[in-house]
């Protein structure tokens, strides 16, 4: 849901950021933002997507999903991919109640694997998920 607004008009009850990627009015060039629930999926996706040291501000910022390109799929892989989403969204998604990531291999053959997050909107106790689609034998998996 993106919405053409001022930054400094109207507040969000949970929140407002840019899109991403960032997109701007051809009619006011002004910055297009995200609200709401579309603001927090965006900012999982962001996170996702981002290595750690990658923000010059915020070192330790996002998580090093990169780190299992390549990697054979196996339990151990598994697991670590689960736990290193997990521990990115718990320390920088303050906003959600993480329910549980899971894998879904249904796209293993394409070399791709679906991470599912569920979560749950702390403010208003909304459940959503989120599929973000990670590639595994490409050495970048950041959508255009």
């Amino acid at each position: 849901m993106n919405e053409e607004l001022n930054i400094t008009s109207e507040t969000s009850f949970l929140g407002r950021g840019w899109s991403f990627p960032p997109t701007f009015s051809k009619q006011t060039r002004e910055i297009l933002l995200t609200a709401d629930e579309e603001d927090i999926k965006k900012s999982l996706e962001i996170l996702l997507s981002t290595t750690i040291g990658e923000r010059f501000l915020q070192p330790r910022y996002g998580c090093n999903l990169d780190d299992f390109v390549f990697e054979p799929m196996n339990a151990t892989i598994e697991t670590s991919i689960k736990l290193t989403v997990k521990n990115a969204i718990m320390e920088f998604e303050p906003r959600i109640r993480l329910l549980g990531v899971r894998l879904d291999n249904g796209f293993i053959n394409e070399g791709r694997v679906d991470i599912v997050v569920e979560y749950e909107i702390i403010t208003t106790n909304s459940r959503f998920n989120l599929v973000y689609p990670f590639y595994m034998n490409e050495a970048n998996n950041k959508t255009a």
